[in-house]
């Protein structure tokens, strides 16, 4: 097991890699809970029940297509990545597409899985490999920074320390909640120890502030370790029946938006994700990604994976980088990702004291980690500092990955070949803007 993932090569061992995975798995545990209620539509009262879907199965569905997708990624592309079902894209997919466009929540599940299907055939022919190593170095720095940013501030947001305000969009939260006031002693604590290079200080941080939490009794303490698992009946295969008893339904423009909007999403998220996380482990070679193409097919087959049990598009997690920042650095950490969220399924109760007040902190470490890109940015050159700033401010602002991105890869080529460095602009990155572009137009 040591030789198979390189544990000499990459200096780590189990404990690291095992503890790298737990935190993993307590920084994306939290999609258990949040992604049946978002698929199920719980927030819109008086909806028929055929436009909700059944909160059980999508709970089953999730940590399945989560355990499978980041057992996908540890066994083949041997990276330290969880996957799971994305958050955006299955808000997408609830509140966009079933409630907005009015289609059945089945003919989604179809497009997630056409989306999967359509990956697998591009991973298989190296074009998504191709993409993510055309991307110039800098912007890559400038991914990694802009997620940091962007995980800092789901951060804060989760521990309440940013919150919405009508006026300003966001302002400063009530510090003295407690709630708030035990994220902030997660994040002290888990800073003091990361200052004290304790190995493993943020996964330390998290046990210590659920302790703290339950014992303040702000953490509900767990009446039950062991429930049973519900049904995954009424979701399982549901992506196949548009296709054979309603074939009609997907010959429409309604449904190729909406697998061009998971295909484009999911396609950059992950893309965004992989660099990061491959930066902050130290695992990039010449400024490009090893064993992509694997990495990608582990992917698209977690979503197709997740579209037949039963929810919507699986994708590789940025806070995969908490574990990194704990130690990580090879696939058996995702292994161990992967192998709790089977266990998810007997412990939900145990989830419960796994709240964002816990998380958060990690988060807002991690995302310190990751702006150290910033220092390999060349700032002086304002043709890379314009599409690079973009890419980074955009990604929090606009509260999506992909969409920083596109913001950014589009101002790139025009500012180099302004500057009279057309020639150092890989052919990729015209299509890309093409690309970019047309999804702002027809789709955004």
């Amino acid at each position: 097991m040591k030789k198979y993932f390189e544990f000499d090569k990459l200096g780590t061992n189990y404990r690291r890699e095992i503890v790298g995975g737990i935190t993993t798995f307590l920084a994306m545990a939290y999609i258990l809970v949040v992604n049946p209620l978002t698929l199920s539509l719980e927030a819109i009262p008086d909806l028929p029940d055929t436009m909700r879907m059944d909160k059980g199965a999508v709970f089953v569905a999730t940590a399945l297509a989560a355990a499978v997708g980041s057992l996908f990624m540890g066994l083949i592309a041997k990276y330290p990545i969880g996957l799971a079902p994305g958050m955006g894209l299955n808000a997408f997919f609830a509140f966009s597409v079933v409630l907005g466009m009015g289609i059945p929540w089945q003919t989604a599940l179809t497009g997630v899985l056409f989306s999967g299907l359509i990956f697998i055939v591009l991973s298989l022919t190296g074009l998504r490999e191709i993409i993510i190593n055309a991307i110039p170095a800098q912007l890559k720095f400038a991914v990694g920074a802009g997620i940091g940013l962007f995980i800092t501030f789901l951060g804060l947001q989760n521990a309440k320390i940013i919150v919405g305000d009508p006026n300003t969009l966001v302002a400063l939260g009530d510090l003295s909640s407690g709630p708030t006031l035990l994220a902030i002693f997660g994040l002290v604590i888990s800073v003091v120890m990361m200052v004290r290079k304790i190995k493993g200080a943020i996964f330390y941080g998290m046990i210590a502030t659920t302790v703290v939490g339950m014992i303040a009794g702000l953490i509900s303490t767990p009446e039950k370790i062991v429930s049973a698992v519900p049904s995954v009946a009424p979701t399982f295969g549901a992506a196949f029946e548009a296709i054979f008893q309603d074939p009609g339904s997907l010959m429409t423009t309604q449904f190729l938006v909406i697998v061009i909007t998971f295909l484009f999403v999911d396609f950059f998220d992950t893309a965004g994700t992989l660099v990061a996380v491959a930066n902050q482990a130290g695992l990039m070679k010449d400024d490009k990604l090893p064993r992509a193409g694997k990495a990608l097919i582990s992917d698209s087959l977690a979503t197709v994976t997740g579209a037949i049990f039963g929810t919507s598009t699986t994708t590789s997690y940025v806070e995969s980088t908490a574990g990194v920042a704990a130690g990580a650095r090879t696939g058996f950490a995702s292994i161990v990702t992967g192998v709790l969220f089977l266990l998810a399924l007997f412990f939900s109760p145990l989830l419960m004291v796994v709240t964002s007040e816990v998380t958060a902190p990690a988060l807002i470490i991690v995302g310190v980690l990751m702006v150290s890109t910033l220092g390999n940015i060349e700032w002086t050159k304002f043709e890379i500092a314009v599409p690079a700033f973009f890419t980074i401010i955009a990604m929090p602002l606009t509260y999506s990955i992909a969409t920083g991105i596109a913001i950014g890869f589009i101002f790139y080529p025009i500012t180099m070949i302004l500057s009279g460095r057309k020639k150092e602009i890989h052919p990729i990155m015209y299509g890309l803007w093409i690309i970019f572009v047309l999804y702002f137009v027809f789709i955004k």
